[in-house]
């Protein structure tokens, strides 16, 4: 109940720090709160069959709870008449070296519908939406083997820094339980980049949760000592990323601004805060560019704050989501502690400038 007082109040708070006249432009789109459904709509990639799959899937567990029946009948008939008409164009939307994979999974996905259909035609309430999650992991290998090649350059001034191209998943192991974290390097590499790299090593192991606010954030990565950040050791100073922050229709992020500083304060950033467990890089409130090494995971549930009025997108990067071990993100407390972070997915993709690979590099 506090938490949707706290939500209500900062939703009444933006709203009043809006310029008189600019309640229209609001966005009128409810949050989407599933990080697996951000994280495929975030991908670099456009192919409208695919998408129609994909968003007609994602719809039917609200259908099924609402019981609209007829509704979920039209869709399934249009996912299986979809991929049967249209399968070529979307194989051949693949990336070569992963048409293999892709088209496995495509096959899996068609023979698998089957069972999701039967469940609508009995309507079987309570079993549309595990059907429908399996059948969307089919439709994100698929999407996920569309990506042709890394879609930018990252600015020259931050290729000093690491660089995640691509995806990974990190295995964050507590005291409370084990997370999974998705980093998305497609949208926020170089902040991205930053977490995989000090998680390859070994940075986070030991480290305490050293800042909590209950049903808010919990925060990690301050290392034992008077620095607040990941000292390189190459230089003696704090290695630091900048705000990192990509929106719609455009291919490069953001770079060096909050989102209101760069003229683009009510636009809702491709990775947003609405969902529980959204990882972010910290940082001081008067330094936007003085993030390193302490991250955060959002705890805030946007029950009563509907999509682009929260005051942290725009403001914060946002590199990943928590996909699995919701109820151990519940539990964590201040002082609670980080037992070992690894990499388990992706660790190819992240890329170490030539300044940064001299020292032998830790396992991954």
């Amino acid at each position: 109940m506090l938490r949707k007082v706290v939500a209500l109040l900062c939703s009444l708070l933006w709203l009043l720090m809006l310029p008189q006249g600019s309640y229209a432009s609001l966005p009128s789109t409810t949050a989407i709160k599933d990080p697996r459904i951000l994280l495929r709509n975030a991908l670099p990639i456009d192919n409208p069959e695919i998408r129609l799959v994909q968003h007609t899937l994602e719809g039917m567990p609200k259908e099924a709870k609402m019981k609209r029946w007829s509704s979920l009948r039209k869709g399934i008939k249009e996912v299986e008449t979809t991929l049967t008409e249209k399968r070529e164009v979307i194989l051949n939307a693949v990336n070569p070296l992963k048409r293999d994979e892709a088209t496995q999974a495509y096959d899996q996905l068609v023979a698998f519908l089957p069972q999701l259909e039967q469940a609508i035609e009995k309507k079987k309430r309570l079993d549309v939406p595990p059907l429908v999650a399996e059948a969307l992991e089919y439709v994100t290998t698929i999407e996920e083997d569309m990506v042709q090649r890394f879609p930018f350059s990252v600015p020259q001034e931050y290729r000093h820094l690491p660089q995640l191209k691509g995806r990974a998943v990190v295995e964050l192991e507590t005291n409370k339980g084990t997370m999974k974290l998705v980093l998305d390097g497609y949208n926020a590499p170089v902040n991205a980049g930053q977490f995989a790299d000090l998680v390859r090593q070994g940075f986070y192991d030991g480290l305490e949760f050293n800042r909590a606010d209950e049903g808010f954030y919990v925060q990690a990565g301050d290392p034992p000592g008077p620095e607040d950040g990941y000292v390189d050791p190459r230089t003696g100073k704090i290695r630091t990323v900048p705000m990192e922050i990509r929106i719609p229709g455009q291919t490069l992020p953001i770079y060096g601004k909050t989102l209101a500083e760069a003229g683009y304060d009510r636009v809702l950033p491709v990775l947003p805060f609405s969902a529980y467990g959204t990882v972010a890089m910290a940082h001081s409130y008067d330094n936007p560019n003085g993030g390193s090494s302490q991250f955060f995971l959002y705890l805030f549930e946007s029950d009563l704050t509907p999509a682009g009025l929260n005051l942290m997108d725009g403001n914060y990067s946002v590199f990943g989501y928590m996909i699995e071990g919701e109820e151990v993100l519940r539990s964590l407390r201040l002082g609670d502690r980080i037992l070992h972070a690894k990499l388990i997915e992706g660790a190819e993709n992240l890329e170490l400038p030539p300044s940064l690979t001299p020292l032998e590099s830790p396992p991954l």
